[in-house]
């Protein structure tokens, strides 16, 4: 009996003692639990911390951006030296400006939020207008007439007939002539030639005309003996014209552009603002008219109502803030533009070497010259003219010439460069500016 008690008791001890076993288990488990909740949530907690601190540092970089920004386009004081440092609550932001390259600036904006650091960099460019010259010469209904020995270094395409009334003219690559009834006469091509009728010329590559056009001694190398050409294709359908590249749309944005920097207006009785030493100008428009008599340093698009005198000598720059952009002068509708003997008309001086200036005359006279270059005139210049003549005189050199009619004299050259075809012209460093790209970087 004594035994069975014993036993009983043994029982109930080992049972008392599986219970506080498990009891302690269990109890352990809760504390694992209790502890890995805590954990976590300590975990998160740091996590949400960082994660604001983070974007209380992006929220610094981009004020500072916008600081920038705002202090670039409303013309306000920049500091003397970057970066400059912007203070906002508990953060800082450090904010680097650079020069202008190409027409560009790029900022830089770091954001520090207990030492918590984020990067905000956009572009800021110069508004520009791409125009592409595809053509050394471009020519409206007027046609193109050429001197002896005058060359055009690149391609021409013209909606009238292009000859060489005495002598002979030349086309280095090729010619395209728009429209029935029109010729090329007295050239000589050095690649194709695509015409209605041809006549007294030399083709070096292939000669295409409109079925119901004529070839009239013309032969498809300097050496062949025996015209017509060989290498001849003819064509059904007349060659379609186009129109001449930029707009009237466009012309008057570069006038507003111009009007916004201001208005000159040159006393009685000349009207005439005359630059004689070395001047910076732009964008101005100017009540009257302009001679350049020193240097004109162009700062920005330029409007003159008047006439444009760039006398013998002098020199037409623009400034080294356009960097690859182009620049524009503008002559009115009463305007002429004369460019006198030795005048220099150079682009910004970028190393891209695909600055230069439109010099451009709104004036409609296709009977008298609305941009006479005169001898000897050289540089990286453009000169247009939508609805007039342009009259190019011996031994002067221009990038690209394009007008409803032009006339080139013995011995001009137009010298074509590639980068025309993706030119962009802009009012200047003080004109309108846009934001390019907005990003974070770090």
């Amino acid at each position: 009996m004594e035994n069975k008690k014993n036993i009983k008791k043994l029982s109930f001890s080992n049972k008392g003692f599986a219970a506080f076993y498990v009891a302690i288990i269990v109890l352990i488990i809760m504390a694992g639990i209790a502890l890995s909740l805590t954990f976590l949530v300590v975990n998160q907690q740091k996590i949400l911390s960082n994660s604001l601190t983070s974007y209380k540092s992006f929220s610094v970089a981009e004020a500072g951006i916008e600081d920038a920004l705002l202090r670039l386009v409303k013309g306000m004081n920049l500091p003397s030296s970057y970066p400059y440092e912007l203070i906002l609550g508990d953060g800082t932001s450090n904010v680097d400006i650079s020069d202008i390259v190409g027409g560009t600036r790029i900022i830089t904006s770091t954001g520090n939020v207990n030492d918590r650091i984020r990067k905000v960099r956009v572009v800021f460019s110069i508004e520009s207008d791409q125009i592409s010259f595809y053509y050394g010469a471009q020519v409206g209904n007027g046609g193109m007439v050429m001197g002896n020995n005058s060359r055009v270094k690149g391609n021409v395409f013209s909606n009238g007939s292009v000859y060489a009334p005495t002598g002979v003219g030349y086309i280095d690559n090729s010619i395209i002539v728009a429209q029935s009834g029109n010729r090329i006469e007295g050239l000589e091509v050095g690649q194709d030639a695509t015409v209605h009728t041809c006549k007294d010329s030399i083709v070096d590559g292939i000669l295409t005309y409109v079925s119901g056009g004529s070839i009239n001694n013309c032969c498809c190398s300097a050496s062949c003996s025996s015209p017509p050409c060989q290498a001849v294709k003819t064509r059904p359908n007349q060659i379609d014209p186009i129109p001449l590249p930029i707009t009237p749309i466009l012309i008057s944005k570069w006038k507003l552009a111009a009007e916004d920097g201001g208005v000159i207006t040159p006393p009685a009785p000349a009207y005439t603002k005359i630059i004689s030493g070395v001047e910076s100008l732009g964008p101005k428009k100017i009540e009257g008219n302009l001679k350049v008599q020193g240097t004109l340093r162009v700062t920005g698009t330029i409007y003159v109502t008047g006439n444009i005198l760039f006398d013998t000598g002098s020199i037409v720059q623009l400034d080294n803030s356009y960097g690859s952009l182009s620049g524009v002068i503008i002559a009115g509708t009463l305007g002429t533009i004369t460019v006198e003997n030795g005048t220099q008309i150079n682009g910004s001086g970028d190393p891209c070497d695909c600055s230069y200036i439109l010099v451009l005359s709104e004036r409609a006279d296709t009977v008298n010259p609305v941009i006479d270059v005169r001898n000897n005139a050289l540089g990286e210049s453009v000169f247009y003219a939508n609805d007039g003549l342009i009259y190019l005189k011996n031994g002067m050199q221009a990038r690209e010439v394009t007008a409803k009619k032009i006339q080139i004299e013995n011995n001009a050259v137009i010298e074509y460069k590639s980068g025309l075809a993706t030119a962009n012209f802009t009012s200047g460093p003080y004109g309108s500016w846009e934001v390019a790209s907005w990003k974070e970087i770090e």
